[in-house]
């Protein structure tokens, strides 16, 4: 990602041994299959390595997100939008784990 900005970058080690991690970059022009200028990967992993939560845009294949074992396409409105959407995400699936 030869010119790429970082915008945010940062990684968060929960008590339970989760791991939130967020990336995300301005790009000089958007990747194929994305009309923004912004690279991304936000991921919430379980203490053992897998994904239970994953946002990101491949090149050619857009803007999607991972939820548990499930991928579907992700509308992408902004970069706060999508920190808080991953959050909203985050906060679901913790209930639904009970932690």
């Amino acid at each position: 990602m030869g010119n790429a900005q970082p915008v945010l970058s940062y990684r968060r080690d929960l008590s339970n041994d989760d791991i939130i991690q967020v990336m995300v970059w301005l790009l000089p022009e958007p990747l194929p299959g994305s009309p923004h200028p912004y690279k991304y990967r936000l991921h919430y992993q379980n203490a053992d390595g897998s994904d239970y939560i994953r946002y990101d845009n491949e090149r050619g294949k857009g803007d999607h997100r991972h939820i548990g074992g499930t991928e579907e396409p992700y509308c992408f409105e902004s970069v706060k939008k999508l920190v808080q959407d991953f959050y909203m995400a985050i906060n679901q699936i913790r209930k639904t784990k009970g932690v």
